[in-house]
């Protein structure tokens, strides 16, 4: 009886255990052809602000935006980490209406925003 009762305990405890990392299933999606091209880049920010569409690796971005911009991507595998700094280095240098939306609907606050931007921000 007691091993039953501590076999149950380890499988909710295993399964109640946060996952350490975000799906890698859309790590091979080509950033720059996506930066490259408004009508490919645009549909993706519509569905972060829900004014559009979304498709799944949409959706995926769009279910964890929040929680990684707030630590910093923590979750993120070393390709989503360096992606995530492209993104939002386009997103501020080139697409700066699109960041100020996205910025005032996951970090309304302004916590993680500053940061981003301070570091990111380049002359042109």
């Amino acid at each position: 009886m007691k091993a039953v009762f501590l076999l149950c305990a380890l499988v909710v405890v295993v399964s109640a255990r946060p996952e350490t990392q975000y799906t890698n299933k859309y790590d091979n999606v080509n950033l720059d052809e996506i930066l490259q091209n408004r009508r490919l880049l645009v549909p993706y920010i519509k569905c972060c602000l829900d004014q559009g569409k979304c498709t799944p690796d949409g959706k995926e971005l769009k279910s964890h935006i929040k929680e990684a911009l707030e630590t910093y991507c923590a979750k993120c595998t070393e390709i989503q980490r360096d992606g995530t700094r492209r993104v939002i280095a386009h997103l501020i240098n080139h697409e700066p209406e699109y960041w100020t939306e996205l910025s005032a609907k996951y970090d309304r606050d302004g916590k993680f925003a500053h940061k981003y931007e301070e570091e990111l921000r380049t002359i042109a």
